[in-house]
């Protein structure tokens, strides 16, 4: 069996660092990199492009809303039209700087609020749709399993990875709980790497509560700028060697 583990990274910007990029990116098969709205600037998704490249880690963009001082988790409502532009100009950022160190943009994944969003509201999720579309209808849009994001790719034509998270705690509704709650992300490692194996013996999000959401998942997401992220995944690769799951790219893993 195969599975794709993603993260979010290149999340700092200027002198500022946010998470342990160097120390992670060996152990994921696909990044989202931030582009310059929530976090990131040219010089950090430089050297984060080819720090995955060099560690055979597909490349995708991270887009959120304009929103450096919040870190892209506050809500913004803004036009779908402005949406769907400010997609694509994030990806097209990308898409050059990955270009010009010999790499290319395979997927996309919204970022924190943008993304949290679009689970709900079809309309923002069709803008990043068409704004992924945009940019190169080959993308892959990485989407909340059973999110509208899912349904708008595929009134898109877009490729679709189903995400889960690696630490996250879900819902009855197979939401993720709102970081205002204490509990929202799992720091500890062996729970984080139980959580994962067990969503994917049981395809299903197992809610806090116990309740399953049946749920096809391709990908898993690891938070980068969490303190424990680098524990959280060596322990769930060595959780998946043991099941015998491997770790592939997301191109890999839908080709």
């Amino acid at each position: 069996m195969q599975i794709n583990l993603n993260a979010d990274i290149g999340e700092g910007f200027g002198r500022y660092r946010v998470g342990n990029d160097a120390m992670l990116m060996p152990l994921i098969g696909s990044a989202n990199i931030a582009c310059g709205m929530h976090a990131g600037d040219p010089s950090i998704m430089v050297e984060t492009v080819k720090l995955a490249l060099g560690s055979g880690v597909s490349l995708g963009a991270h887009p959120g809303f304009n929103d450096l001082w919040g870190f892209g988790r506050r809500q913004i409502r803004m036009s779908t039209r402005d949406l769907e532009y400010l997609v694509t100009y994030q990806i097209g950022a990308l898409q050059a700087i990955a270009r010009s160190n010999g790499g290319a943009v395979t997927h996309v994944k919204p970022h924190g609020a943008l993304n949290n969003m679009a689970h709900d509201d079809i309309e923002y999720a069709l803008a990043i749709a068409r704004g992924i579309k945009a940019a190169d209808p080959d993308l892959i849009y990485v989407a909340n399993a059973g999110s509208q994001m899912v349904r708008a790719a595929y009134q898109a034509d877009l490729k679709v990875a189903m995400e889960s998270y690696v630490d996250r705690i879900y819902d009855d509704n197979g939401k993720m709980v709102s970081r205002d709650r204490p509990n929202a992300v799992i720091k500890d490692p062996l729970k984080a790497a139980e959580h994962v194996i067990r969503i994917i013996e049981e395809g299903a999000i197992i809610a806090e509560s116990g309740k399953k959401i049946p749920a096809r998942i391709d990908t898993f997401c690891v938070h980068g700028d969490e303190p424990t992220a680098v524990a959280l995944v060596i322990e769930l690769r060595a959780a998946l060697n043991r099941a015998g799951i491997s770790v592939v790219t997301l191109p890999e893993l839908l080709a």
